[in-house]
Parts: structure tokens; sequence; C-alpha cells
């Protein structure tokens, strides 16, 4: 399995949020790009950054600093990008500035052939962020009335599923293993788990689902239960 490192942006600040609640956010330094560097140096060859700003209100306005972390870490990491991405112009953008995938979740649910539209620019990663099964969207903050499971057979173009279970995001307290096999089982696009990891653990319950492309971790590596090195080792060595 590859690990993902999250950074979380919000008004350029590094933060991590509680069950998608902006209201419930850790901040945990303003220095995106040392932190990007410091997981590289650890050895994480992926970086999975969400631009709150953009995802809550559709204004880009960490797109400079996301620039610099794909320059910080060019030729070392890939760099995945999620949040406020709903068009082949913000898809467009984030390609010419270096990131090497884009999530799309709210657009992807509102319009799935978006997603086929995108990915001619860039490769797309669909963000499945639910809450019980049923799709959020616009930073979490509304009840698409989408189930996952439906959207995810309708979805062309799809390079991976990033799929986030809201309740447990941020909380530490283990992933949704049931729910990411019974997805993993049901579609030949690669699924890559995001949410409620913790512990080492909660990694290796991850690697024995079998079936998954990656995991998206954040908290757990800033408030120091473990490092990506130790990570990497519990996922086979595989970034």
């Amino acid at each position: 399995m590859r690990l993902y490192p999250a950074i979380d942006l919000l008004g350029g600040s590094v933060v991590r949020l509680a069950q998608g609640r902006y209201d419930a956010a850790t901040v945990y330094g303003d220095d995106p790009v040392a932190v990007a560097t410091t997981f590289v140096e650890q050895g994480a060859d992926r970086v999975h950054i969400v631009d709150l700003d953009a995802a809550r209100s559709g204004d880009p306005v960490n797109r400079v600093a996301i620039a610099r972390v794909v320059a910080a870490v060019s030729g070392r990491a890939l760099v995945q990008v999620g949040g406020g991405v709903r068009s082949v112009a913000d898809a467009r953008e984030l390609s010419d500035a270096g990131v090497w995938r884009v999530v799309m979740g709210s657009a992807a649910v509102a319009d799935p052939t978006l997603v086929r539209l995108v990915a001619n620019v860039v490769p797309v990663a669909v963000g499945l962020d639910h809450r019980g099964g049923s799709l959020a969207v616009e930073g979490w903050t509304r009840d698409s009335g989408v189930e996952l499971a439906d959207l995810a057979v309708r979805m062309e173009g799809a390079d991976a599923f990033v799929v986030t279970d809201i309740s447990r995001d941020g909380m530490l307290t283990g992933p949704d293993t049931d729910g990411l096999a019974r997805l993993a089982a049901a579609t030949e696009v690669p699924v890559v788990a995001s949410g409620g990891v913790g512990t080492l653990d909660h990694l290796a319950e991850l690697v024995r689902v079998g079936s998954l492309e990656g995991v998206i971790t954040g908290r757990a590596l800033y408030e120091n239960r473990f490092t990506v090195s130790e990570a990497l080792a519990v996922l086979g060595g595989r970034s």
C-alpha cells in the first residue's frame, strides 16, 4: 500500500479538521513547504494536499502555496491535490503547477461526466466523502443525497477513489475497514482509504483488507502517533 501524508490548508496554515468541521480546526503550522519536505525526507513519495478554502467557497487562495510545495518536492515526490477542483480550468491550473493528480468531490457528484473531461488534462481521483454512506459536498457542509455505492459504479474516467468516512476523519479512532473492503471488491478502480487512522495497528488493519491502493493520514503524523518511516514499514516499505 502507498502512504499519502496529508496537508490540509486553511488560510495558508496547515490544519486538521475534526469530522470535517471548520469550527473545529487545529493549526499545526504556517509553512506547508517545510511540512511536505519533512514527509519526503522520511521516505514519502506521495503528498496529499487539500485546499479547504477552495473546497468550501471555491476561492483558490492556497494555489500559490500548493505550487511552492510541488516545486520543493519535485523529483522526489508526486503531489495530489483536492479541494475546489470544479472545472477543467481548475484542473489545468493545478496541472500547469506540476500537480500529479487532482481530487474531485463536489463537482464529480454533481456531474460525473466532468471527470472524463478533466481526465483528459490530468489524472483524477474522485473523492467519495460520506456520512453513513451518503456523500457530502461543498467542503463537507452539505449532504448531496447521493449514495456512495451508487455513484462509484457510474463514475467513468476515475484514476482512483479517495474514500473518506467523515465521522472518523481527524478522530484517530480507526478506519472503516469493512466499508472500504466492500467498495474495493465492487470496483476495479483503485481505492485509497482516508479518515480515522490513529495508530500503526490501524494501518495494519488496512493492509489486511488486501485490495486497497493506499492510505491518507494526517493528524496521527502531526501528533507523533507514528512517523512516516514507521508507517512505511507497516505498509511494506512502499510509499
